[in-house]
């Protein structure tokens, strides 16, 4: 096929652009395909994960829900599954509450621990502090004050008043009368008068302070 002159410079033009930038194109073609297919490959690896984990919060759910005597076994084995393989995903997060409530509530308090220390020493934002504020309450209820106080130190902001109040617990069944006093006018301050939970602290104020 001939082509008239223009089209020939054309062609020629078109050939020295690619002798000059068709390797980085191809490159970045290529590139972007490599992307685009990762992305892909994560979001299907982190579905199957979390698809993976429900499977496993399920049936810690229906064992926590149980009340024989293997049950305890079967909390146990699911949530060091979901720690194990799935600890990235908000279903070992929320098992491991469910699982040291369910322990707790069968009195295996050494048991119902564990989950709480995994939490606690997580990235998880939302859930490590409460999972801290619930292992100075298990701790609390053991006798083990310091160790209790420990998981209350740095309080996030939002946790802040939660913290203070349960470290005013502690105090006061240390006998630590004054610092309980101190611990819970803080929470108070930082609740709020309109918070539902100023009322109760208040009432142990008036308790322990009359």
């Amino acid at each position: 096929m001939a082509y008239d002159l223009e089209e020939q410079e054309q062609l020629a033009q078109l050939k020295a652009w690619w002798d000059k930038y068709g390797s980085i194109t191809l490159g970045l073609l290529s590139l972007a395909l490599v992307i685009v297919l990762g992305w892909q490959g994560f979001n299907w690896y982190e579905n199957n994960q979390s698809q993976q984990a429900r499977g496993y919060y399920d049936a810690l759910e229906r064992a926590a829900a149980q009340q024989g005597d293997d049950s305890s076994g079967r909390i146990q084995a699911a949530m060091q599954t979901l720690q194990g393989e799935f600890p990235k995903t908000d279903y070992a997060a929320r098992a491991a509450l469910v699982a040291s409530d369910a322990l707790r509530a069968r009195d295996q308090l050494d048991a119902a621990a564990q989950p709480l220390i995994w939490l606690a020493a997580s990235n998880h934002v939302a859930l490590a502090p409460v999972a801290k504020l619930r292992l100075a309450g298990l701790y609390l209820d053991q006798g083990k004050y310091d160790q209790a106080l420990a998981e209350l130190d740095a309080a996030p902001d939002s946790f802040a008043a939660l913290y203070a109040d349960r470290r005013g617990d502690i105090l006061a069944a240390q006998g630590k009368r004054d610092q309980a006093l101190a611990a819970w006018q803080q929470a108070i301050e930082l609740l709020g008068p309109a918070d539902a939970l100023t009322n109760v602290v208040q009432l142990k104020i008036d308790t322990i302070g009359s």
